[in-house]
């Protein structure tokens, strides 16, 4: 997203309120049992969220759901930049969901 895009997405978001997706990149998420593990899966889902009225989509590629195991930053990061790299021009949002830095960096750059 441009930065003339990004504050015409910000005067509409103060106009209404948004829809975020939720993107989990795990094979156990407690949101959708792991249907879109793969990356190609994952960005297919992404757009059909878009196309359904999603303005931002949120991409994690660790679980939180109770008793779920840790996931390496690595293996996160192996998880979500294939998905970020094909949703990069979708002309929304993109937000990790993460609590390692590694992880964040990663998906700025």
């Amino acid at each position: 997203m441009t930065f003339t895009q990004m504050e015409e997405w910000l005067a509409d978001a103060s106009r209404r309120p948004l829809i975020v997706g939720i993107l989990n990149v795990t094979p156990d998420s407690f949101s959708d049992a792991g249907r879109f593990y793969s990356a190609r899966d994952a960005v297919d889902h992404g757009h059909r969220m878009i196309q359904q009225g999603a303005d931002w989509l949120d991409i994690g590629g660790e679980s939180t759901r109770p008793g779920s195991d840790p996931v390496d930053e690595q293996e996160q990061i192996r998880r979500v930049i294939p998905v970020i790299r094909g949703l990069a021009d979708a002309g929304v949002v993109l937000s990790i969901d993460t609590t390692r830095a590694a992880v964040a960096e990663a998906a700025l750059a």
